[in-house]
């Protein structure tokens, strides 16, 4: 039974089911999750999978590929542009100098250059899987360390296959230069003249580039009309299958030339439809491929040698992240930045399984070497998710704290306003914004650099410092200064810093932003007044244009909403100081149902039905009827 391919399915979703939502609860995110449901069902606990986890393991490394190309949607050719000095400059350097270091180490100990040189560079790659996933879970792909990782990434992938082709010339066979595909695997263009397969590669490139951009969007556009959703979901998979396998044959990897496929298609009509159509595939093969990465760790081999692995572990993580370390601070990422950057690329990548795979196929490198060598990669991978929590929990906020004083020196000046304003996003933007506009220049600060600089050169006066610290406010003029709007996104910032002005300016009057009720109610309990909840207002002035669009009369709906407003204010103050789940829920459901009384209590009072002829459609049908 354990054989059937429906009990395998089983075994697969049942552990993913059970143990991503415990990781997630537990604040140890996804990736950990499947990584330990492999572990649970492999070979070391209930032994589900056994031999075959290796072949699921290649199977479900499409998963890659598929995000790839959902990251190559999200690029324009502009922006990769933009970014060729990150993947060429950061991307190059980290794996000449880390390759450089670790064979280094590894003829120090005593092996082979030839062998040292080949485990320098397969060490010296990271995983894309995990490093993409990791960070897109914690919405950091956006940032400098997000887009820094993923040129590093890409560089890498790029890079597996010039070192598959110089791999044989280490071993000393001579002219077999043929460039192979990252499975180890004859290729169609094996045993055809170097010329003739660099033609083969070029072209291969160009076709998918032409493809993309002249009969793929007409090939969309076609199967758009037919109005079936699971063809478009076919045509989709067909592209990416189709791109692989090409990229496959030609020596080339699959990933790579999904991810160009995707790039040229991302100013395409279609890019959210085929985004939304491959993502669930996706996601469904990562998770797979975790799974099997956790259940291909050998545990047996581990325990044989804990000193030796663990020892080999730490040591290449540590080598990594030291230098991704050096690097970015060379390309002038900020410390918060820069320890998100080195952290999350500190593991070796799942390219290395296929990788050691060749070179002991090859005789490059001993069973001996490559079986623990996997092991250390495995471990190393498995480990990521809690490096990377480690680093959000214990040394980002301490580097946070120490930016100041060490990256950049605090510029804040007292501009004898009666007004400071602690954060300069989108929210404080508007209200200064707004200040201005009616002759009263604010103070701001902001502890983003990049976003200080920006606001700058766009003519706003934006000063870097930490609002939470008293002798940056005090420089500030938060003595002299009759209010302080807190509009920081950080929610036990925001908390630290009421506690500092409370303390050190007690006649500052404080203005807070909340990101949402449950946030309000942390600053009503420390003793806020004035709270604004940044989406309640947005969402009620939603509401009144809804319903003005709608035919209600403008300044019946506003009244009504000037209601709605007022009687959640005075709940909100209620709901607040409840602490227990069920009479939080029992008292907000009463709180609901009595303002959805009062509100048609005074729709039916004042007669606020929709006027016929008053609503958006009814002005049209006119219209048209008059012409």
């Amino acid at each position: 039974m354990q054989q059937t391919f429906f009990f395998q399915a089983l075994v697969y979703l049942a552990a993913a089911v059970v143990m991503v939502p415990i990781a997630k609860k537990l604040g140890l995110g996804s990736v950990l999750g499947y990584l330990i449901a492999g572990i649970i069902i492999g070979p070391v606990c209930f032994k589900f999978i056994g031999s075959e986890g290796q072949d699921i393991l290649h199977f479900a490394e499409f998963g890659v590929v598929m995000m790839l190309f959902v990251i190559g949607l999200e690029l324009e050719p502009s922006r990769l542009l933009r970014m060729r000095r990150s993947i060429l400059g950061m991307g190059s350097l980290q794996l000449f100098i880390t390759a450089t270091i670790v064979a280094a180490i590894a003829m120090a100990v005593g092996v082979e250059w030839k062998q040292s040189l080949v485990l320098g560079m397969i060490l010296s790659l990271s995983s894309t899987a995990i490093v993409l996933q990791s960070l897109n879970e914690k919405g950091l792909m956006k940032t400098p360390a997000g887009q820094n990782a993923f040129a590093v990434l890409l560089f890498q992938d790029i890079a597996v296959i010039p070192m598959l082709a110089l791999f044989p010339l280490l071993e000393g066979s001579g002219g077999n230069t043929q460039v192979v595909s990252s499975h180890a695997t004859a290729t169609l263009v094996s045993g055809l003249p170097g010329w003739a397969q660099t033609l083969i590669v070029l072209a291969s490139v160009g076709g998918i580039v032409v493809t993309g951009r002249y009969l793929v969007r007409p090939l969309f556009r076609l199967i758009a009309r037919t109005g079936m959703r699971e063809m478009f979901t076919a045509t989709a998979l067909l592209l990416v299958v189709g791109i692989a396998v090409l990229m496959t044959g030609v020596g080339l990897s699959p990933a790579l030339g999904t991810f160009l496929a995707g790039v040229v298609l991302a100013n395409s009509e279609y890019r959210h439809e085929l985004e939304s159509d491959i993502d669930p595939f996706k996601g469904l093969l990562l998770g797979l491929f975790f799974i099997a990465v956790g259940a291909s760790i050998d545990f047996h081999l581990i325990m044989s040698k804990p000193l030796v692995i663990l020892g080999l572990v730490v040591g290449i993580m540590l080598v990594k992240m030291t230098v991704l370390a050096v690097l970015g601070r060379f390309f002038r990422l900020r410390n918060d930045q820069n320890s998100i950057f080195s952290f999350s690329l500190s593991q070796v990548g799942e390219f290395a399984f296929v990788l050691f795979s060749f070179t002991s196929q090859s005789n490059i490198l001993s069973k001996e070497i490559t079986d623990v060598m996997v092991a250390v990669v495995a471990i190393s991978m498995a480990l990521t998710p809690l490096v990377m929590l480690l680093n959000e929990k214990l040394v980002m906020p301490r580097l946070c704290v120490r930016e100041i004083e060490a990256d950049r020196e605090s510029d804040v000046q007292d501009d004898d306003s009666p007004v400071i304003i602690a954060g300069q996003g989108s929210f404080g933007l508007v209200v200064s914004r707004f200040l201005r506009a009616h002759n009263i220049e604010a103070t701001v600060l902001d502890l983003d650099s990049d976003n200080v600089d920006w606001l700058r050169r766009m003519g706003f006066k934006v000063y870097y410092g930490d609002a939470s610290r008293h002798d940056i406010l005090e420089i500030a003029g938060a003595a002299k200064a009759k209010l302080i709007i807190i509009a920081i996104g950080n929610e036990e910032k925001r908390l630290e810093m009421i506690e500092t002005i409370k303390k050190h300016f007690p006649n500052l009057r404080m203005l807070v932003r909340a990101t949402n009720r449950f946030d309000a109610y942390n600053l009503m309990n420390a003793g806020m007044m004035h709270i604004y909840r940044q989406t309640f207002d947005t969402s009620l002035r939603v509401g009144i244009d809804a319903l003005r669009m709608l035919g209600f009369r403008g300044h019946e709906v506003t009244r009504s909403a000037k209601t709605f407003f007022m009687h959640d204010e005075r709940t909100l103050k209620h709901l607040a100081a409840i602490r227990n789940e069920e009479e939080y829920l029992s008292v907000a459901r009463e709180n609901i149902q009595e303002l959805e009384r009062i509100l048609q209590a005074d729709l039916a009072s004042r007669g606020l039905y929709v006027d016929e002829g008053w609503d958006e459609e009814s002005q049209i049908a006119a219209a048209k009827e008059r012409v």
